[in-house]
């Protein structure tokens, strides 16, 4: 009895996620079924490579190749923020002359420092693999023209229905990632 890559593509996890991922589940795509089955690992990486090239070339491709990797995500609190109801979290560096924050004593809140910052070269990307760039009008989005694969689009906060819809059509147009496409579109359309 040969190998069965189907079965084992239904029951390993990232393959699992990615052909649903990709293509809305396996077992809607016959031919992907048919593709699948009794493959070698490899032609079956191929098959993968096939499908998110066929679905990625509706949309700008990301330039960054590198893993994007954040050494905390938590934010630093302010020492006593916990205790006392004046003091708001938002971090502000202990000044006194016992205090344990400051000298760094085991266990104590931690201070943010240099080391924590990011790679320089992954660093204000998001996890889409962009950099942000707020549009406020068409022009401002053209900018991005030549940029596309740097950069994607966000639309800000006051601009009105009427002109987000121009702005993600003329972004369709370009190949520009918007990433709040669907904002306030919905909310609209409801009422």
């Amino acid at each position: 009895m040969g190998f069965n890559l189907y079965s084992w593509a239904r029951w390993h996890l990232p393959i699992r996620a990615h052909i649903a991922r990709v293509c809305g589940g396996y077992k809607d795509r016959p031919a992907l079924r048919s593709q699948l089955r009794r493959r070698s690992s490899s032609s079956c990486l191929r098959v993968r490579v096939r499908v998110v090239l066929s679905r990625r070339s509706e949309m700008a491709v990301p330039l960054l190749t590198a893993k994007i990797v954040k050494k905390r995500t938590k934010h630093f609190k302010r020492a006593h923020s916990d205790r006392y109801i004046g003091l708001k979290p938002s971090w502000r560096r202990p000044k006194g002359i016992d205090s344990r924050v400051r000298r760094k004593f085991k266990g104590c809140t931690l201070m943010p420092n240099i080391g924590y910052g990011s790679d320089k070269k992954t660093r204000h990307y998001l996890p889409n693999k962009f950099k942000k760039f707020v549009v406020h009008n068409i022009s401002e989005l053209e900018l991005l023209m030549m940029h596309n694969r740097t950069y994607c689009a966000e639309i800000a906060h006051n601009v009105s229905t009427k002109k987000r819809k121009d702005i993600v059509e003329r972004a369709a147009q370009l190949d520009i990632v918007v990433t709040n496409k669907l904002a306030r579109l919905r909310s609209q359309e409801d009422e």
